[in-house]
């Protein structure tokens, strides 16, 4: 009998990976955009380049999902995981090297939105995060001070240099 094994690799985005990542965003099950093309290539660049920083997760050179920080608005622009590999802890380790990043970069707490009742929202709360507002009218603001961060269990911050 064989087995073939297969290795999850996480690793810092690139421009080349945005194709994949427009992917990934537009197959999620809920936080649907209404209009795909409102988020371009051309946003998916300047948070990769000049805002913030990405990181994706590759299984079997497919990616499975992806995050990206906002250091310039101090907010999460992005966690998505394809539906099919949900709930294989591929979104937790997404977020914990981004918040480690994060918080390497700035104590400044960062903020998210997502919509209340979603499985999205209680992932944020299981990992910590404090709802600290509504946004527009459909969405729940969560934030995570540094305090916080450092509290969690899961973390591994690097000292500020």
């Amino acid at each position: 009998m064989r087995y073939k094994l297969y290795q999850m690799i996480f690793r810092e985005a690139t421009i080349a990976d945005i194709p994949q990542m427009q992917v990934v965003r537009n197959a999620v099950k809920e936080n649907i955009l209404s209009n795909p093309g409102l988020v371009t290539d051309k946003d998916y660049e300047a948070f990769l380049t000049g805002r913030g920083k990405g990181w994706v997760c590759e299984l079997d050179r497919q990616m499975t999902g992806f995050a990206i920080a906002d250091l310039k608005d101090k907010n999460i622009w992005a966690l998505f995981v394809l539906p099919a590999f949900e709930k294989k802890g591929i979104g937790r380790k997404l977020h914990d090297t981004m918040l480690d990043w994060y918080f390497s970069q700035t104590r400044v707490t960062v903020w998210l939105c997502t919509a209340p009742g979603t499985r999205a929202a209680g992932f944020y709360k299981k990992a910590g995060w404090r709802e600290a507002d509504t946004h527009g009218s459909k969405e729940i603001k969560f934030e995570m001070s540094f305090s916080n961060w450092q509290q969690t269990d899961t973390n591994c911050v690097v000292q500020k240099q």
